[in-house]
């Protein structure tokens, strides 16, 4: 997002339409991935306790997060777009009091989540299905159960690849234009009811014998559909202009948009499955560092991107500095700080301390 017209909190002077066409390819499954996860995660975590001892403790899990990123993560986010934008002045105390303040005194919304707003999302979806929980575990077991048998039974994996994309070709004609994506949670009706249709899937398909199965079969279908429609896709990016004037056409591209999403998504779960669905040294890092890493990466992006924007290096320089002092803050502060600090575990999305006994 630094590097792409699109906008964003702060530009790089490279910025151009270079990397767009890409990103566009990923963005349509990329988050709906991670609301898939987290429906997976879901029912594990509330299959292995009561209900009265999940939902406080998955509250504290994801509310804390979101108040220490609001308190300390993304402040410096917003100053640096202010000071980009030429709004303020330098002074980093005087902008945090009033970044504090509840009346509006900058031209952003401030106190703010900015990329948190997919935990605040999980937060609110997560304490909607609670009380659900019950009913569709019945529903996984029951109803739901003998659907992923017949998405299995499908010729070559079209009734995995098609079926569940349905509704959220429904979501893209009718309601996205309607309610256009602001990470708002209080007027982001089109995204809700896709992340949450998503989550639904996730919680439904997570111990789903069956969905595996047809994931597994769905693969190599999967796979070509995914690199056929992105192609495609790719052309109809190029010659939008003539395109999007036809509301047919227009429809039928943010149609064919939604089912490489979900075509995609199967592909990964795909791969994943074969390729990484086994206990690893990797695997157990990764787990417990990425929502620390996810925590932490926008923030030192812009740190690490806005005094280079004044520095006027050659774009792959520039490129380079940012990519890597990214990866590896992370891992210096994940690694050197939050690993061996137990008091930030709760802050950092890690969950509290074990009690010594």
């Amino acid at each position: 997002m630094f590097y792409v017209t699109w906008g964003w909190h702060i530009k790089s002077p490279h910025a151009s339409p270079l990397l767009e066409p890409a990103m566009a390819l990923v963005n349509p499954w990329r988050l709906a991935l991670l609301f898939f996860i987290s429906g997976v995660a879901i029912r594990f975590a509330a299959d292995r306790m009561p209900l009265a001892r999940f939902a406080p403790r998955r509250f504290l899990h994801l509310f804390v997060p979101i108040v220490f990123g609001m308190l300390v993560i993304v402040p410096p986010q917003t100053y640096l777009e202010l000071r980009f934008r030429g709004v303020i002045d330098p002074g980093v105390w005087d902008f945090y009091r009033d970044y504090l303040r509840l009346e509006q005194v900058y031209p952003v919304i401030t106190p703010t989540w900015n990329h948190l707003w997919y935990v605040v999302y999980i937060l609110v979806y997560t304490m909607i299905l609670v009380p659900l929980v019950p009913l569709l575990r019945r529903l996984a077991d029951g109803p739901a159960g003998r659907a992923m048998a017949w998405l299995e039974s499908g010729s070559l994996g079209w009734r995995l690849l098609l079926v569940p994309a349905v509704p959220f070709v429904v979501y893209r004609l009718w309601l996205a234009p309607q309610f256009p994506t602001t990470h708002a949670l209080v007027d982001d009706w089109a995204n809700h009811a896709a992340s949450f249709t998503m989550l639904l899937w996730g919680y439904l398909a997570a111990k789903s014998p069956a969905f595996w199965r047809a994931v597994d079969r769905a693969l190599p279908m999967a796979l070509a559909f995914t690199v056929a429609a992105g192609a495609a896709l790719a052309a109809i990016r190029a010659n939008w202009q003539a395109i999007g004037d036809d509301a047919m056409l227009a429809a039928g591209a943010q149609t064919l948009r939604t089912l490489y999403a979900w075509a995609a998504i199967v592909a990964v779960l795909g791969l994943a499955q074969r390729l990484l669905n086994r206990p690893s040294p990797a695997l157990a890092y990764l787990t417990k560092a990425v929502f620390p890493f996810y925590i932490l990466h926008q923030t030192i992006i812009i740190l690490v991107g806005y005094p280079l924007i004044s520095a006027a290096l050659p774009v792959w320089q520039e490129a380079s500095i940012v990519t890597l002092a990214t990866v590896l803050g992370c891992l210096a502060l994940y690694e050197v700080a939050i690993r061996r600090l137990p008091p930030l575990w709760p802050a950092m999305g890690l969950g509290m301390p074990a009690r010594r006994r």
